[in-house]
C-alpha cells in the first residue's frame, strides 16, 4: 500500500511533494519533513489528484485561504463551478472546498473541479451522502463509508468530517440564540435525535481513517457546534466537541493520518486568541483552520470585511488556513465577484498576519509597492498589487489616459495638493533631506510565493486553462 504523507515523513523520507512545498515555502526540505511527521502540518495531496501543485498548511508556514465553492439546488452548475474555481484560483485560493449540495450531477461537479484545479480540492461528504435518502433518519452508516471511499477514489485531498458532536453534546446547545448553525452538524444533530444513536462518523472513524490512509486523504475535523453569533461564543457546547477533536485527531494520527481541525464562526475580537491558543492545545498542535472568525453580527452584505478583521487576529495567534467568507455570507450563493471580494479580504488578512508575524521576506512586498507608489510607478504599482485588475480600473476610472502613467498625482489630490510630489520637489531643491530609499529586489527577498506577487501562480500547473465548457460564456475569458 502507497503510504501517506504522514507516513513517509515518520520514516524520515522527504517526498517530492515536501521538496516541492519547501520551495515555495522557502524553508529547508527536512524543516517541512519533520512539521508532517510531528502532525503540526499537512499537505493535502491525494494520490489520484494528478493536477494538484502540492501546498502546506501549518502555523509555521504563511498562511493560508481556503474558498468556498459549490452549487446549490437554486442556483449554478458544473459550469458555474468550474467559473468559480477559476476565479478562486486565479485570485490566491490556496484551496477550495466544493460544498455542492445540488444543481445536478454532484459527482460530476466534483470531478471537474479535481481534474482542472492545480490547489487541494476538499468536500463535506455529509451533504452528498443526505442526498441519497428522503429522510436523514434512514442515513446508514454503511452509505456514510460508502460515500466517503467514491470522493476519495475521486481525487479530493481533504474532507470535512463531522464526527466530533456527541449525543452528549446535544443539550448543551440548548441556551442558544442560533442553535446548530453548522450544516452537517444539524444533520448529523437530526439523526441522532430521530435515531437515539450515537454520531456514525464517530463511531465508524477508525473506518474513515482506513478510507484516508488509502487514498492520502487529509482529516478537516468538523466543528459541528461552532457559534453562529458572538452570544454563542466559546460556550460549553464549542468547547466540548473541540475536547473530542482532540481524541479523533490522535486516533486519525495513530493510523497514519494527517488532520486539522476546523474552527470557530463568530466569536468576539478579545477572544480569538483564546480560540486559537485552545485549540492547539486541546489537538496537539494540529493546523487549526478557522471560518472567519466574524467579530460582529451587524453586518450582512459585509461580512467579508467582518470576518477578516477576526481572520487577521487569529492568524497572528497561530491559525494555519483561513476559510474566506463572501459579501454573500447568510444572504446567499456567492458568484465569480463575490468569490473574488472575499478572496481579496483574506488575502490582506493572511499577507497581514505573516508580517505581524515576522515571517520570513513576508514584508519585501509591501515595501516593493511602497517603493513604486513613491516613484509615481504607476505600471509597477498595479503589476505590484494584490488585484493589479482592480487596482488599475480604479485609477482609470478618472484618470484613463496613458499620459497619466507617468504623473506624478492621481485624481485623489490632484498635481498641486499631492504629498509626495511635494516631498520629492523638496528633497531634489536644496539637497538638504536625504533621497528615498529604493532598492527591494521582490527576487532576493526569501519568501513564500503567497507572500510575493502576484497571487494566484502555480508554477507547473498554472492557473487553470479555461474549460471548454466556459468558453463563450459571457464575461468569461482565458485571460480571467
Amino acid at each position: 500500500m502507497i503510504q501517506t504523507q504522514l507516513e513517509r515523513a515518520r520514516a524520515g523520507v522527504v517526498t517530492d511533494a515536501m521538496a516541492r512545498v519547501a520551495e515555495r515555502e522557502q524553508v529547508d526540505p527536512e524543516f517541512v519533513r519533520q512539521q508532517v511527521a510531528d502532525g503540526q502540518a499537512v499537505i493535502p495531496a491525494n494520490h489520484g489528484h494528478g493536477a494538484l501543485d502540492p501546498m502546506i498548511i501549518g502555523r509555521e508556514f504563511a498562511t493560508k485561504v481556503n474558498a468556498n465553492i459549490g452549487a446549490s439546488p437554486d442556483t449554478s452548475d458544473r459550469k458555474g463551478e468550474l467559473e468559480k474555481l477559476h476565479a478562486a484560483v486565479h485570485y490566491g485560493a490556496d484551496t477550495v472546498m466544493d460544498l455542492s449540495t445540488g444543481g445536478g450531477d454532484l459527482d460530476g461537479i466534483r470531478q471537474a473541479n479535481v481534474d482542472h484545479s492545480p490547489v487541494p480540492v476538499g468536500t463535506v461528504p455529509i451533504y452528498e451522502a443526505r442526498k441519497q435518502v428522503d429522510d436523514v433518519a434512514d442515513l446508514p452508516h454503511e452509505l456514510l463509508l460508502e460515500v466517503i471511499e467514491k470522493q476519495a477514489q475521486q481525487g479530493v485531498d481533504y474532507m470535512t468530517i463531522h464526527a466530533g458532536i456527541l449525543m452528549e453534546h446535544l443539550p448543551l446547545t440548548d441556551g442558544r440564540k442560533t442553535g446548530i448553525v453548522s450544516r452537517g452538524g444539524s444533520i448529523m444533530a437530526q439523526w441522532m435525535e430521530e435515531r437515539g444513536m450515537q454520531n456514525p462518523l464517530y463511531t465508524e472513524f477508525e473506518a474513515i481513517c482506513e478510507i484516508f490512509r488509502e487514498h492520502d486523504v487529509t482529516f478537516s475535523l468538523g466543528d459541528s457546534l461552532r457559534p453562529g453569533c458572538l452570544a454563542d461564543a466559546c460556550d460549553e457546547a464549542q468547547y466540548a466537541e473541540l475536547d473530542t477533536l482532540g481524541e479523533l485527531t490522535r486516533t486519525a494520527w495513530d493510523h497514519g493520518v494527517q488532520v486539522m481541525v476546523e474552527g470557530p464562526g463568530h466569536v468576539p475580537m478579545d477572544r480569538v486568541r483564546e480560540n486559537v491558543e485552545r485549540q492547539q492545545d486541546v489537538c496537539d498542535g494540529a493546523p487549526f483552520y478557522v471560518l472567519g472568525p466574524l467579530v460582529t453580527d451587524v453586518a450582512p452584505g459585509y461580512d467579508h470585511i467582518t470576518s477578516a478583521i477576526g481572520a487577521a487576529i487569529a492568524a497572528e495567534a497561530g491559525a494555519a488556513m483561513l476559510c474566506y467568507v463572501t459579501p454573500k455570507e447568510h444572504l446567499g450563493l456567492p458568484d465569480r465577484e463575490d468569490v473574488r471580494d472575499g478572496l481579496a479580504a483574506y488575502r490582506v488578512a493572511a499577507h497581514a498576519a505573516d508580517v505581524g508575524n515576522g515571517r520570513p521576506g513576508a514584508r519585501g512586498w509591501d515595501d516593493a509597492v511602497s517603493e513604486a507608489r513613491y516613484a509615481f510607478d504607476w505600471e509597477a504599482q498595479f503589476d505590484l498589487a494584490l488585484d493589479p485588475e482592480r487596482a488599475q480600473a480604479h485609477h482609470d476610472q478618472t484618470l484613463p489616459g496613458d499620459n497619466y502613467k507617468e504623473a506624478r498625482f492621481c485624481s485623489m489630490c490632484g498635481a498641486e495638493f499631492c504629498s509626495m510630489r511635494i516631498d520629492q520637489d523638496a528633497r531634489d531643491a536644496d539637497g538638504e533631506m536625504e533621497p528615498i530609499a529604493d532598492e527591494t529586489d521582490l527576487e532576493e527577498v526569501p519568501a513564500a510565493e503567497v507572500n510575493r506577487p502576484p497571487v494566484g501562480t502555480h508554477e507547473g500547473a498554472e492557473v487553470p486553462d479555461l474549460p471548454d465548457v466556459l468558453k463563450g460564456v459571457d464575461g468569461v475569458t482565458g485571460d480571467d
